[in-house]
């Protein structure tokens, strides 16, 4: 088995002034139970719009602080799904299920790198 992380990124984001649309829920809803009843999914969750977020970089032993929103931000990520998962196509396929909760999406597949990537 192998883990990847499976992250989209969006410039739609709900809250309780923005609630999503009850299709959107139930689509979403129904592939998480479908991954939890697959036994592949290992964690998920949405992200919260980048005004709530803190950037922090560091550079020749300096801390910048940036709290969002980030006006340079043209590719900020919207959620993530972790799953453990045979191969990267089976990956690929959790993650067409994923993108088609939404009506345009970009998701980007990335495998999670191991201990024993090391060794």
């Amino acid at each position: 088995m192998a883990r990847y992380m499976l992250w989209h990124k969006t410039d739609t984001y709900y809250d309780r002034t923005n609630p999503p649309p009850a299709e959107f829920m139930a689509k979403m809803g129904g592939l998480m139970a479908d991954m939890t009843a697959a036994g592949v999914m290992l964690a998920g969750e949405g992200l919260k719009h980048p005004e709530h977020r803190t950037k922090l970089e560091y550079k020749n032993g300096q801390r910048t602080v940036t709290d969002g929103p980030y006006a340079e931000a043209k590719e900020v990520i919207g959620g993530f799904v972790i799953v453990d998962v045979k191969s990267k196509d089976e990956a690929i396929e959790w993650a067409d299920r994923f993108a088609a909760c939404f009506d345009e999406i970009e998701v980007e597949v990335s495998p999670i790198t191991e201990a024993s990537d090391f060794q």
